[in-house]
């Protein structure tokens, strides 16, 4: 581009995952594979809790919301990336890119702030378990999603409204395959140091703003775990808290690799990689992982795909310490009724 743009009428074209392609068909099946899962996991994960009796908790009511934001937040960058990945010209429209742009980072923004509820529920319910009815309430934890969307919304406007009205000249390459800042901004022949600064501002207060909270609400509860005299209770403290510290922990990792850290001139396959790990794999792993560590999600999710009697067969006997081949006779008797 010879002149200074800005308007609905230009395109952009995304340099896409790789140039090589032979990688191209596993890239394509393998991303669409994680696609499916991701969309099913989710999905899965929120008719369960809203289902299942059992499941009506602070913490299960905010797991349904990270579940929808997960859905919507993948479906943002995934389905684009898959088409990308087989078109020979990955070209999107500025409106495009802008809507883009908005819908993801306001998504990644109201996750961030839900991870942070629950990290707080976790606190009440495991330092403060006889008054944790009493403060949980339904309004209480219906105002935190409402907040958590109203900061994460709020803060992707400021960043697409500073964003889209600088004039791009330098090229309409973006050397990605989605929209974000800083690819953006080297496009822009405009002067980019208040862009840059409310990225990092706006990204730095969400980041720890909600990640405070976090550690703060994890210091008391592993204070509270060690001052526990059963081993039992102390288990089931960590049971609970696991899954939560595993999907906040690969989530914060690789927006702090792609955000908050020195810029570099060149976006390589390392920000790449960091980028395709907290917007594609991590709204897949989130619902695997609660589903893997709780065993309550566990049991309901074997109980959906089994009958109910034979599971439930099934755990009272390896409750009991019964052998294995005792376990699978009374398991097939039951699965038979």
């Amino acid at each position: 581009m010879d002149s200074a743009i800005n308007g609905t009428h230009m395109t952009f074209v995304f340099s896409g995952l790789t140039n090589e392609a032979k990688l191209i068909p596993f890239l394509f099946l393998f991303f669409l594979l994680v696609y499916i899962v991701t969309v099913v996991g989710n999905t899965g994960m929120i008719a369960i809790v809203k289902k299942t009796s059992k499941l009506q908790s602070p913490m299960y009511f905010f797991l349904s919301y990270l579940s929808l934001v997960d859905l919507f937040y993948s479906t943002v960058i995934t389905p684009r990336m898959l088409s990308d990945l087989i078109s020979l010209k990955k070209a999107i429209s500025f409106n495009g890119c802008a809507i883009q742009f908005f819908f993801f980072a306001a998504l990644a923004g109201t996750e961030i702030f839900i991870l942070s509820d629950m990290a707080y529920d976790r606190y009440v319910a495991i330092c403060h378990p006889l008054h944790y009815v009493s403060i949980m309430t339904k309004r209480k934890c219906f105002f935190l999603v409402v907040l958590a969307f109203f900061i994460g919304f709020l803060q992707s406007t400021l960043q697409a409204n500073c964003v889209f009205r600088l004039h791009f000249c330098r090229s309409n390459v973006i050397d990605h395959f989605y929209c974000d800042v800083p690819p953006l901004l080297k496009l822009s022949c405009s002067d980019t140091k208040y862009c840059d600064s409310v990225t990092v501002y706006s990204v730095g207060a969400c980041t720890v703003g909600s990640l405070l909270p976090i550690l703060i609400s994890y210091m008391l509860i592993f204070s509270a775990i060690i001052r526990m005299k059963s081993v039992e209770g102390k288990q089931k403290a960590f049971s609970t808290c696991s899954a939560h510290l595993m999907c906040t922990s690969l989530f914060y990792i690789t927006v702090f690799f792609t955000y908050l850290r020195p810029a570099s001139e060149v976006f390589d396959s390392q920000d790449k990689a960091a980028c395709i790990f907290y917007s594609v794999l991590t709204p897949m792993l989130n619902p695997l992982v609660y589903s893997l560590r709780n065993q309550e999600v566990k049991r309901i999710i074997i109980q959906t795909v089994f009958n109910s009697t034979a599971v439930n067969t099934f755990f009272s006997t390896i409750k009991h310490g019964v052998n294995l081949s005792s376990v699978l006779v009374k398991l097939r008797k039951a699965i038979c009724k």
